[in-house]
């Protein structure tokens, strides 16, 4: 989440008028993320989110992601819901960008990070895997392998400035990946960037998942690895492995891996961890001037990277 487009108080007002949810009583600007325009939209029908797509998003996938929520949900996975205005459309446009209003999910998301809260992931990412698994249509992976090199190639060299010789090792890595990368793991619906702010907490339990922008058809054990990078690393860059454990234990439980899939683990990881590193450098030297977002800094999954290249069993990660 972040904000790009600025919203006039005139264009929300004829934005609203096309929806039955109440007069508008507060608008503000969610500055978390670095994707689309959000924004906290609350009126006399209740809270919400709206969203403004930007950057990455091909409007003609949007379909696909609210077809993908309305359907998790319809499988009692907690996540966002697509809001049809007075002529039961949901998406429509604003201030030059497709649009849409979401409905809110109640809850925070962990700031520090407990072996618990891995757990609870653990048993809801298989959940969504699972509830998944009869959406027929299919969405590739816009940020996958295929699109490794074409990211790498448009990073400019000054990229070194924030670690010398960062761009040749992430090359050398990308080409490695490249090589080894699976080609028969079990396929499936996943969200691709559950990351500890897109998924909410309350007592304890997991209250919802959101953020479903980058979600596609791949191994859904990518999934597993795009989750350990992003929950199962403290702040020196080192794996804990008591959360690695406690995620992949718990998955494991609701949705048995196989022995590919282990034995896959640590070449995913790097993958989930390329991902990251090559979206971070590019957002790091493009952010436009103004934006309210914070660029995320490339080097914590250059560390990730150089821990997955290392490993070479699942027994890495705690299991």
């Amino acid at each position: 989440m972040a904000v790009y487009t600025e919203v006039s108080d005139e264009a929300l007002e004829a934005f609203l008028a096309e929806y039955a949810i109440g007069d508008l009583i507060a608008f503000r600007g969610i500055a978390e993320g670095v994707e689309n325009s959000n924004f906290s939209l609350r009126t006399t029908g209740g809270d919400y989110i709206l969203t403004l797509y930007e950057k990455r998003v091909d409007p003609a996938d949007l379909p696909w992601f609210l077809g993908l929520m309305r359907h998790l949900a319809a499988r009692r996975v907690s996540c966002p819901q697509p809001v049809a205005g007075r002529d039961g459309e949901s998406l429509r446009a604003l201030c030059g960008r497709k649009a849409a209003i979401t409905t809110f999910l109640p809850g925070v998301w962990p700031r520090r990070v407990q072996a618990a809260h891995c757990e609870r992931l653990g048993t809801s990412l298989a959940a969504l895997h699972r509830a998944g698994a009869d959406f027929a249509p299919i969405r590739a992976n816009g940020l996958g392998p295929a699109a490794w090199p074409g990211l790498l190639a448009r990073i400019s060299p000054a990229a070194d400035q924030l670690h010398p010789g960062m761009l040749a090792e992430t090359a050398l890595a990308v080409r490695a990946c490249l090589d080894g990368w699976p080609d028969a793991l079990p396929r499936g619906q996943i969200h691709a960037d559950l990351f500890p702010d897109n998924v909410f907490f309350l007592g304890g339990e997991i209250s919802g998942l959101i953020d479903f922008y980058f979600a596609c058809t791949d191994f859904l054990a990518y999934d597993l690895a795009v989750c350990l990078n992003a929950w199962c690393f403290e702040t020196d860059m080192s794996l804990n492995v008591t959360k690695s454990r406690a995620l992949l234990r718990a998955y494991d439980r609701a949705r048995p891996l196989d022995p590919g899939e282990w034995a896959a683990l640590p070449l995913l990881c790097q993958g989930a961890a390329l991902r990251f590193l090559l979206t971070r450098l590019f957002d790091w030297q493009n952010t436009p001037p103004g934006a309210l977002v914070t660029p995320k800094n490339p080097l914590a999954y250059l560390h990730r990277l150089r821990f997955h290249r290392a490993a070479t069993t699942a027994s890495a990660y705690g299991v």
